[in-house]
């Protein structure tokens, strides 16, 4: 019997996510930001054709069993590379991005499972400049954009999926066996990406960066997230240092935010009750109970939110919002 199951990643950049002078040249239209990706997969082929994502790494794994026992694995899939479009003046030209070979570790498999790891990624056709330490100073070249990603299959047909690691830039987001968004990269970090991801630290040159994994927001937070984002509202937007405190238990305060990039743990009488990553909205209990954080939330890496007044958002959508966050329940 034939069991195929996979994973899917999809990367694009977020207009949150870019920052310094390029962010400049991203809003002149030179080239562009990209809309969140579908919540459901759909037609790969059709999302890269309406230039929905910058790079794809799809998994698919299968395995042949025969009583009970795996007896061969491989791999399909590999690297769907988006894209550049870049506008000067009214004219508008696409250059096609250019795909590394994709590594494919050896099918780890015993007779009860298998475990398939897949890198892809590249960079764009058109170079960039950055600085480096020697004359003449400047160098033009594109930085790499990868993920490396693992699917696990099991010869009674369960399977489970992991982001092992991935470039600190763009926004990587994946998806499981059945095209559901299942998780989140926590972090983008452009400036770092800018700077090193060049040559031998990427994993054509045997260096991978780990991914910091993050569960992925409710409907209801990413229609929030929406209407902040979009919605006309006036929202500004605050940075925390990793270790520094959004809000602090017991002190008063009635802001609303959307966690645009990094990760944040959330601490009620001094225990970690779970850390969320970009799309999660914090802080509406304040805003329903008198106005007294009842949670800490700690940057657990360097943090981007939007804020906004709780006036701005429908009272039902916070007090449905609030139903879920009650961690300190949950965890009793």
């Amino acid at each position: 019997m034939r069991i195929e199951s996979s994973v899917t990643s999809l990367s694009w950049i977020p207009s949150e996510a870019v920052t310094g002078l390029n962010k400049a040249i991203f809003g002149t239209g030179f080239t562009h930001y990209d809309d969140p990706p579908p919540d459901e997969l759909g037609d790969l082929e059709a999302l890269r054709a309406a230039d929905r994502f910058r790079f794809a790494n799809h998994l698919i794994g299968w395995i042949e069993v025969v009583n009970g026992r795996i007896v061969d694995a491989g791999y399909d899939g590999g690297c769907l590379m988006g894209a550049t479009t870049l506008a000067v003046g009214p004219k508008q030209t696409t250059f096609a991005a250019v795909a590394f070979d994709d590594i494919r570790q050896p099918v780890e498999f015993t007779p009860t499972s298998a475990r398939f790891v897949q890198t892809v990624g590249g960079h764009t056709a058109v170079p960039a400049p950055r600085r480096v330490n020697k004359p003449p100073f400047l160098k033009f070249e594109a930085p790499t954009v990868w993920t490396t990603v693992a699917l696990t299959i099991h010869a009674d047909g369960l399977t489970e999926f992991e982001l092992v690691g991935a470039s600190t830039f763009p926004r990587h987001w994946v998806y499981d066996e059945h095209g559901k968004l299942a998780a989140k990269a926590g972090m983008a970090d452009f400036k770092d990406w800018w700077r090193h991801s060049f040559g031998k630290h990427t994993p054509w040159g045997d260096e991978d960066s780990p991914a910091l994994v993050t569960a992925v927001e409710t409907a209801l937070e990413r229609e929030l997230a929406g209407h902040i984002m979009r919605g006309g509202g006036k929202s500004s937007i605050r940075k925390v240092k990793e270790g520094g405190l959004l809000t602090e238990q017991g002190e008063t305060g009635d802001d609303v935010f959307l966690l645009l990039n990094g990760v944040v743990s959330v601490e009620v009488d001094g225990e970690a009750l779970a850390e969320v990553g970009p799309g999660a909205i914090l802080g509406e209990r304040a805003a329903l109970e008198g106005g007294v954080r009842t949670s800490t939330l700690r940057a657990l890496t360097k943090v981007t939110v939007a804020v906004v007044k709780p006036d701005q958002l429908a009272e039902d959508e916070l007090t449905r919002l609030s139903a879920g966050h009650r961690r300190e329940i949950a965890a009793n």
